[in-house]
């Protein structure tokens, strides 16, 4: 081996075996059911993002995660989105399958009806909505989910869709899916919403209307 070789070895060695801190950033990765990017991962650590960035980063050149822009439509610097190494292939496979299962479901009558049903048994697996600010406690999901929501007064902005492709086929299964578990999580607060899909080509909206202006 050349000195240079065994220059850069070390180097590479410590690349490849994360730090205390590293770890954890990987193990969020893995736990995560939908790409983070530094900002979501360093508000889950407690730590800065430019820490979360760096650790991340470093994952990557490692080749334990992967990093990817977002497909989102936003105004200034893209944002990075990362995965841990394994789950490209994941990713890929469960969209196929989401395309198949919203396939076979649009073939039938009841689509939509079972699809939003389907979406509400969904929202049981989520803790429940705070009843001080549901609305909040909704962006908290999304934001987990990728939908990467932007709330603005009564309305939240979904600007990314985990399953995006499959809804453009098929919005009578996936969309309505989305609609039933929103539905469901703001059901006990008495919050009513509205899911308008592809308001603009990559873009969703939910319209809120609390309780005390339905009651009226």
């Amino acid at each position: 081996m050349s000195p240079e070789q065994n220059e850069h070895r070390p180097e590479r060695h410590r690349a490849a075996s994360p730090s205390a801190a590293g770890r954890q950033v990987l193990d969020e990765l893995h736990a995560a059911n939908a790409p983070l990017d530094a900002a979501a991962v360093a508000e889950r650590l407690g730590v800065h993002v430019t820490t979360a960035r760096f650790h991340l980063d470093r994952l990557a050149d490692a080749g334990l995660a992967h990093r990817r822009t977002g497909s989102e439509t936003r105004r200034g610097r893209p944002r990075i989105l990362y995965t841990p190494a394994g789950a490209e292939r994941d990713e890929e496979s469960r969209e196929q399958l989401i395309h198949v299962l919203a396939s076979a479901l649009a073939a039938d009558d009841t689509a939509s009806t079972e699809s939003v049903d389907a979406g509400r048994r969904w929202a049981d697996s989520f803790d429940p909505l705070t009843d001080t600010d549901p609305a909040a406690g909704l962006v908290d999901v999304l934001d987990r989910l990728g939908f990467d929501p932007d709330p603005h007064e009564q309305q939240i902005r979904l600007r990314a869709c985990p399953f995006r492709d499959a809804a453009r086929e098929h919005p009578q299964v996936v969309c309505a899916v989305h609609r039933g578990l929103i539905e469901q999580l703001l059901e006990p607060s008495g919050t009513r919403s509205r899911l308008v899909p592809f308001a603009e080509p990559d873009l969703c909206l939910v319209t809120l209307e609390p309780a005390l202006a339905a009651s009226r």
